[in-house]
């Protein structure tokens, strides 16, 4: 269905290096952002963060398709079944109250990077989530990287 397909010609794929075992030059998305993968999907602490929603997690398929529109079934249950293990470690460790995940498909719908990817985010009392802006820019890695100790360490305690 490339007819809902909006990558520029020449696009390179930060989520397709990150999967590929590249870091990004520009410290943006990094190895050791990654926190969990299965067969078929790899989740990692985004770069792009909320004010009061810090840590959230992107988890995307690990073959590049565009948008749900594209997405073949075994990827799009991968990539499910990824979502529930890390709603549910981040709110073993996050000491969030909730969880939130979205999935954006073409601009009009939000998305941004042309690789499917669904967000999981810590939600908490008032914490304004769909009235605030992303915070400029990227995170920094040191900041991402106590988050990503933590989903790990509660991982590789299962």
């Amino acid at each position: 269905m490339d007819m809902f397909n909006h990558e520029p010609p020449g696009y390179v794929c930060p989520f397709c290096r990150l999967v590929a075992g590249e870091d990004d030059p520009a410290g943006v998305n990094l190895q050791d952002d990654i926190v969990r993968g299965n067969e078929l999907a790899t989740a990692f602490v985004a770069p792009t963060w909320w004010p009061n929603n810090h840590g959230h997690v992107l988890v995307v398929a690990d073959a590049h398709h565009e948008n749900l529109y594209d997405l073949p079934s075994p990827y799009g249950h991968a990539v499910h079944d990824l979502v529930r293990e890390v709603a549910v470690a981040i709110r073993r460790t996050y000491g969030c109250d909730g969880i939130t995940v979205r999935q954006h498909n073409e601009p009009s719908g939000w998305q941004t990077a042309w690789h499917y990817h669904v967000h999981v985010f810590p939600r908490y009392p008032g914490d304004d989530l769909y009235a605030l802006p992303s915070m400029p820019g990227f995170v920094p890695a040191a900041a991402r990287l106590p988050y990503a100790d933590k989903l790990r360490s509660y991982f590789s305690s299962l």
